[in-house]
């Protein structure tokens, strides 16, 4: 169907968004439906909905079809819905669509044929209206995209990757961030952002350590809150906001082998850690879950009852639903071996605990035949249906399912975005060394080479789960320089490709590079999809071992890596350019942790940018040139090998003892990150306060900045249990504070530990705060230690 406005159904529909309830007269609410009466509870609502479906109606609720091919673009003004989607609403009676918006290679959608913001809020109008309209019982449908660090779709705003936002360590700034996210999702229409992923980056290896805030359970767990409630909000009715689902439940990120989706062997002990984030994400009200790929102790995590049901469900009072990830319940089948039949998976997926179908073909027909075989009773079925309604009523859809087509454009990509975007970067950004104190540069300076892979090619600057991009909407480091520079001969060479070898021209790096007061070399990774890439069902990438000109990507959903070298001619390329004498100065783009021993001992500068996002090249040029002191820290520990693996700082004790070839330490540490200040720590205070249930440790601090410019210290706080009854880490983060100092300030810095803080489980499985001695470490990072304390709790307290 397609749309043609004029003045008079502009105006009407207009009337229709924002005043339907209003339009609803006493006479009619006395005689409509519960479902329909706004004036209801929402449980009221869903009860009565629910006696009024059919079994086939209710699977359709509980499957969420994918949503490109739901529609058709006529033209620049026009867009309609597809046979495809009038003929899920009619046959499969559909309650979700996923990435109707997106575009990338894998769904073909591109600049040409996909949607800007304002056709994709006429689409989803539709969309709404023609379900509405079109079905028994007018149920709206649920939109859901991919929100990781941004909305992935045509003309929103592009964040840094996750892995970015992590070393930020800035709460705030990821709710603020999380909250313009949500704006522009919300304002497209769709109703559901997938966001954002807890898995902890403890296997580099894996290909989604870009998609997550790094290694440590309290770090994740505080930056998963605050995206959760900038996503959310206090009220998912307001048009502003829309539901957060936590990836990927659980322990995903570290399966044998670093291979995504392969089995994960940990104990239950163990497993705690990972799942801490995702329970502090729920306390703080996450409205949905998705299930990981993978296997915890040989039983998928799709059809996981103790984790689903029992843990998340019963044990933390989770009230939203809980979604499989992208073909993850046919996956029981074809790649876990456990079930015999799609019925079977599909019984065995919503038993232990699945609500909603990613992908549509693993409920459906196979869910209503074992029902009908008693595989699974119709209370399993209304009870996940029940979860699905109750919050679109929640979201108010049944009385508000449009969208304001009138404002679309300012809510999405605004300027005030774009310069979120850009502080963002700024703080993702982590200065690994400056030896000399190389940084920052003079803004005098005349002439500025720029070389590599990763100075000037926009993708490789965005990560996976990127939409396409029109080249002004993305400062490279190229043009961020130019811009700070405008007086300067800023002059760019590529040097080499990441991966391929014949895309290289070193001589005209070098020659560059003599002729520069600074040389700025580019290098790393890339996430970055081209429409040659292949993918298998899930949308993951596929390694691809052609002959021909081999692409950039070595990161991203399906690029697992056996090494972490920097990959091609990369290095050989920086060392060439070092050779010229002229000061060089590294920066990384990429998604991982890659091995930097040589740049370590021979670069006098590094800036860590992992993939920062639109207006990276500004930030980068901010912190080169001195308008922004860099105050990034590592949220993921840097190995000088992959033979050290895992290296994640909080292992188990003892002490990791040395290798023969190398040391055990990593090259550099979680929580690590250099600023142009100096800051000094003293005074360190600690009160402990013990009540039952309730024990408080208040610890406070002083900390100066002894140097000649403002910067931001994170300050960081660890604790050791002492003595334990099982094995425990020799320090844990347990709090962190992030401040801004003048040159020859000094700030209190207040910190707490709480009862739950403090507490371990025990040998028989039991949460409990064990009497004893523990340790407070305040320092820069988890190995630059600035102070020391040690207090008592006198008694064990059992949560």
């Amino acid at each position: 169907m397609r749309f043609s406005f004029s003045y008079i159904t502009i105006t009407v529909f207009f009337l229709c968004i924002f005043f339907p309830v209003a339009a609803i007269n006493a006479q009619q609410v006395k005689t409509m439906s519960i479902y329909k009466d706004p004036s209801r509870s929402v449980d009221e609502r869903v009860n009565d909905l629910l006696k009024r479906m059919t079994l086939d109606e209710k699977v359709g609720q509980l499957s969420t079809l994918l949503g490109w091919p739901m529609y058709q673009k006529v033209n620049d003004h026009t867009v309609e819905v597809s046979q495809e989607f009038k003929d899920a609403v009619k046959d499969r009676k559909i309650g979700s669509l996923w990435g109707t918006l997106r575009a990338d290679p894998w769904t073909k959608k591109n600049l040409e044929n996909g949607l800007n913001p304002l056709l994709a809020a006429r689409l989803t109008n539709e969309l709404q209206r023609y379900v509405i309209e079109n079905s028994r019982l007018g149920i709206p449908v649920f939109l859901a995209e991919e929100c990781m660090h941004g909305h992935m779709a045509i003309g929103t705003t592009v964040f840094p990757s996750a892995i970015g936002q992590g070393s930020t360590w800035n709460p705030d700034l990821l709710y603020e961030m999380a909250s313009a996210i949500a704006l522009e999702t919300r304002a497209q229409g769709a109703h559901i952002g997938y966001g954002p992923i807890l898995d902890l980056a403890r296997e580099p290896r894996w290909s989604r350590v870009e998609e997550t805030f790094g290694e440590d359970p309290y770090l994740n767990a505080q930056l998963g809150i605050a995206v959760v409630k900038g996503f959310q909000g206090e009220d998912i009715s307001s048009g502003k906001k829309v539901i957060s689902t936590l990836k990927h439940f659980a322990a995903y990120g570290v399966s044998q082998g670093g291979h995504n989706g392969a089995a994960v062997i940990i104990g239950d002990r163990d497993l705690q850690n990972y799942l801490y984030p995702f329970e502090q994400a729920v306390k703080a009200g996450a409205l949905s879950v998705m299930t990981a790929y993978s296997s915890i102790d040989g039983i998928p995590s799709t059809a996981h009852d103790k984790l689903l049901d029992q843990t998340l469900k019963e044990k933390w009072g989770f009230d939203g639903f809980v979604v499989s990830d992208l073909g993850s319940i046919e996956g029981l089948v074809g790649s876990h071996n456990v079930a015999k039949s799609p019925q079977d998976a599909a019984a065995m997926a919503i038993n232990a605990g699945v609500d909603v179908d990613l992908g549509g073909n693993g409920f459906e027909a196979a869910l209503i035949e074992a029902v009908k075989n008693n595989q699974v009773s119709v209370s399993v079925v209304d009870s996940a249906v029940s979860r699905v309604l109750a919050l679109k009523f929640r979201m108010g859809l049944f009385e508000n399912p449009f969208v304001d087509t009138l404002n679309v454009g300012k809510k999405v990509r605004n300027e005030k975005h774009k310069a979120l975007a850009r502080k963002v970067a700024q703080q993702s950004l982590i200065l690994l060394k400056n030896e000399g104190k190389i940084l920052p540069l003079n803004k005098n300076v005349k002439k500025v080479a720029v070389i590599g892979p990763n100075a000037h090619n926009i993708y490789n600057q965005l990560g996976d789960y990127t939409a396409p991009q029109p080249e002004d909407n993305i400062v490279t480091v190229f043009k961020g320089i130019k811009n700070k520079l405008p007086g300067a001969q800023v002059t760019y060479v590529k040097g080499t490709a990441i991966r391929d070898t014949t895309q290289t021209d070193i001589e005209a790096a070098v020659k560059v590079a003599k002729n520069a007061e600074v040389a700025i070399v580019v290098l790393g990774g890339s996430s970055a999809r081209d429409f040659k890439t292949k993918y298998i069902e899930t949308g993951a990438a596929v390694v691809e071992d052609d002959q021909g000109i081999i692409s950039d990507m070595e990161s991203g959903e399906g690029y697992d890596r056996a090494t972490l070298q920097v990959m091609g001619k990369q290095l050989e390329l920086l060392k060439a350019v070092k050779s010229t004498g002229t000061p060089t100065v590294l920066i990384t783009i990429k998604g991982r942790p890659l091995l930097l021993n040589w740049p370590a001992e021979n670069i006098p500068a590094i800036l860590e940018a992992w993939y920062p996002g639109q207006e990276g090249g500004n930030a980068i040029a901010d912190v080169l040139f001195g308008d922004y002191n860099p105050s990034g820290k590592l949220p993921v520990s840097v190995p000088k090998s992959v033979g050290q693996l895992p290296v994640y700082y909080n292992h188990l004790v003892p002490q990791h003892q040395d290798y023969v070839e190398i040391d055990a330490q990593p090259l550099y540490p979680f929580g690590h990150g250099l600023s142009y200040a100096d800051f000094e720590y003293s005074a360190l205070s600690v009160n402990v306060q013990e009540k039952e249930l309730q024990t408080i440790v208040d610890v406070q601090l002083q900390v100066k900045n002894t140097g000649a410019v403002t910067g931001e210290e994170v300050v960081q706080l660890y604790v050791n249990d002492v003595v334990t009854s099982v094995v425990t880490p020799s320090r844990q983060l347990k709090d962190f504070q992030k401040i801004s100092i003048a040159p020859g300030e000094s700030k209190t810095v207040k910190l707490q530990l709480s009862v739950n803080d403090l507490a371990l489980l025990n040998v028989q499985n039991q949460r409990t705060v064990e009497a004893g001695t523990f340790e407070i470490m305040i320092g820069s990072s988890s190995q630059d230690i600035r102070l020391k304390e040690e207090f008592e709790i006198t008694k064990s307290i059992k949560l």
